[in-house]
């Protein structure tokens, strides 16, 4: 009998993954400046022992003034390079999960507060705050400093940050880049016509707002070893009218696709407070469905999957070609070893765990 869809590989430009389940990037606020710590060591050597296909680490910032807390992973410098070194190399002696990183920056919501602190701005004259910059000079909310807007020698700056983070990625031997333009931060931030208000060519229509974002990507691909991919996360919409729709993030996507993108991540939201979001299982697929018709390259769909039978019924109804866990991997590390003892298929654990399956489980397991 063949294995569901979700057990089976897929290959994403020339990275093959054992099944259609990847961990999505999960920012962890425990960076110390933008340097990971033992807490990075501990999230992610136990996430890449689960069983999923493909792991992805944080989002991390290219520039100081990009990350959104004073806590965030960072690769701008020596020594972030040398504290992820030491992260990698710890997990690596024990996985062989592939390992992406997503690189990014905040955009103008940039300088808060650490979320369990209430998540708030800090201005930029308090300890631990500093100037946010964006396509233009509009806050993210009511009350905030607003960013300032990006001349053309701040864009120059940010997309060099982009590709010089992702040379380095590429010395620690990742084996995948995320570009982050979701989530409302910087490069969605110039997708958008709500936060996009510039006049020059890199404001206005579509083609002018889409023109930053694909200039990074562009850096970062020929900055990146060419037989590894180049992945972009998107928000579908901004759930908020006269924003960002679906329909225009399918054509972002066939932009992406011509210069090389090996995949696209459909998340949604996270621009304007005024989103409103139908939040309830699988709530985003319909985004990554719609995304999926438009380009010929994976498509991962994320997003209140929780259920082992919706996982499948998502990649095996061609909706998306994979699925992405967060908060659910959080909540239940082991995730992808219940939906292959759920659904009949077979997945790796280390052998040092095997002997905590179910007897009648313990074929499922591969070391």
């Amino acid at each position: 009998m063949a294995d569901p869809v979700l057990f089976t590989p897929l290959a994403v430009g020339k990275v093959t993954l054992r099944n259609r389940i990847v961990i999505a990037p999960m920012c962890q606020y425990s960076a110390v400046d933008g340097n990971m710590t033992d807490w990075h060591l501990i999230h992610l050597g136990q996430l890449a022992l689960s069983g999923a296909a493909l792991l992805t680490i944080e989002a991390t910032s290219v520039l100081p003034e990009g990350r959104i807390t004073y806590g965030d992973v960072g690769l701008w410098n020596d020594e972030n390079e040398a504290a992820m070194a030491r992260t990698l190399e710890g997990i690596r002696r024990w996985s062989d999960m592939p390992i992406a990183i997503q690189l990014a920056h905040a955009g103008r919501k940039a300088s808060t507060e650490l979320p369990w602190n209430g998540g708030a701005q800090i201005p930029r004259d308090e300890p631990n705050g500093w100037q946010a910059e964006a396509p233009s000079a509009l806050a993210f909310a009511e009350g905030e400093q607003p960013p300032l807007a990006l001349d053309r020698d701040g864009l120059a700056r940010i997309r060099d940050a982009f590709a010089a983070s992702a040379r380095r990625a590429a010395r620690l031997g990742i084996d995948a880049v995320q570009i982050h333009a979701a989530h409302g931060y910087l490069l969605h931030e110039f997708l958008s016509p709500i936060s996009n208000r510039r006049e020059d060519e890199y404001g206005g229509s579509l083609e002018n707002r889409m023109r930053f974002p694909l200039e990074v990507f562009d850096a970062v691909r020929a900055a990146f070893p060419a037989d590894r991919p180049v992945t972009v996360r998107v928000s579908g919409t901004d759930w908020v009218e006269g924003g960002w729709t679906v329909e225009d993030t399918a054509l972002f996507a066939q932009a992406a696709e011509v210069r090389g993108a090996a995949a696209i991540h459909v998340s949604s939201g996270g621009l304007d407070p005024r989103q409103k979001i139908p939040v309830g299982p699988s709530y985003q697929v319909p985004l990554a469905r719609a995304v999926r018709q438009a380009v010929g390259i994976p498509v991962v769909a994320v997003g209140l999957i929780t259920d082992f039978d919706q996982a499948e019924a998502i990649v095996a109804t061609g909706d998306a070609d994979l699925i992405a866990l967060a908060r659910g991997i959080l909540y239940d590390p082991r995730w992808p070893w219940h939906a292959a003892a759920h659904l009949g298929a077979q997945v790796a654990a280390p052998k040092q765990y095997l002997r905590s399956q179910p007897h009648q489980f313990r074929h499922l397991f591969e070391e």
